[in-house]
């Protein structure tokens, strides 16, 4: 446990602590069912409500060949849990060391370095070395150990259990509505703005924003969609498309393409998030650059009505 030691080593709790564990990959609905729970426990007990997140999902250390995508990127999942009265977050890195570790020994580490009064968690939780830290174990524990150990309900929507596996198969679908139900807001993802090949502008009249993300970042599937592009304090509608730019033959590469409606200004390293709120249609092919800029005009028309 001295990785986990050295990373809690930056973490110094103003006050006695209650916490949940998890990577809270998405900050959906099911974790904010729980998160609530957490907060409304920790405040009743006088105590600082905090979450320890992984950095990197646990699935794809014990697993090297699963390839799992990411919902929210460390600093966006920071960002919506402290939206949530999270007062503490810590993150981790996951690794194989990590996964050797008993539940004693997760739970002795919360206790020392962040003061934990208090557990929070799923009943389908599990944490330490073969998975021993059940919450019935944990339970065990605690009152062994002076802390109390709580466990949440599963979230149901329409008798569905929310999940952010469930999110990501909505989200690669490009079913956006059902996603934004799940997560209880809208999907978001966040990107830096580079150089692209600079035909937006050029050719077409629509200069457009080429967001590079992170590559397990989960994405919609290819087509056109309405969003919210935020860019520091100031909000825009806008038109993105992703895929592979079938006009111009441009390969197997997929890209994230931002129009900014009524934008002035220069975008390049900037970072900009990207509320996901409709599809508008599938990504196609045009066979000349005249039709597809009649396409990209009629779905400014279509952003703005579903954005207005």
């Amino acid at each position: 446990m001295i990785e986990l030691e050295q990373e809690f080593a930056n973490v110094t709790p103003p006050a006695d602590t209650y916490i949940s564990v998890g990577v809270f990959d998405g900050v959906h609905a099911g974790h904010r069912h729980l998160l609530e729970l957490l907060v409304n426990r920790a405040r009743e007990a006088g105590c600082v409500p905090c979450v320890v997140t992984f950095r990197n999902n646990p699935r794809t250390v014990l697993d090297p060949e699963l390839a799992i995508s990411t919902l929210t990127p460390i600093a966006e999942r920071t960002r919506l849990l402290y939206e949530l009265g999270i007062e503490i977050v810590a993150p981790i890195t996951f690794t194989r060391k990590v996964s050797e570790g008993t539940a004693d020994e997760f739970m002795t580490l919360l206790q020392d370095r962040l003061r934990m009064r208090g557990l929070v968690v799923g009943p389908d939780f599990a944490l330490g070395h073969n998975r021993q830290g059940t919450p019935d174990y944990l339970q065990t524990l605690g009152a062994q150990r002076g802390f109390s150990v709580t466990v949440a309900d599963f979230l149901l929507q329409g008798g569905t259990r929310v999940s952010s596996t469930l999110i990501r198969d909505t989200v690669a679908r490009g079913d956006l509505a059902s996603a934004a139900q799940y997560l209880g807001r809208c999907f978001s993802i966040l990107g830096d703005v580079v150089h692209g090949e600079g035909r937006g502008g050029s050719q077409l009249g629509y200069p457009t924003a080429n967001l590079s993300v992170e590559p397990t970042q989960a994405l919609p599937s290819d087509g056109i969609y309405s969003a919210w592009a935020y860019v520091g304090d100031r909000r825009f509608q806008t038109a993105i498309s992703i895929g592979v730019r079938p006009t111009f033959g441009s390969g197997n590469t997929r890209t994230v393409e931002a129009f900014l409606l009524d934008f002035e200004g220069d975008l390049y390293g900037e970072i900009v998030r990207l509320e996901f709120v409709q599809r508008l249609r599938d990504e196609l092919a045009f066979t000349s650059t005249e039709a597809l800029r009649n396409q990209i005009a009629k779905d400014v028309e279509d952003t703005r009505r579903v954005l207005g």
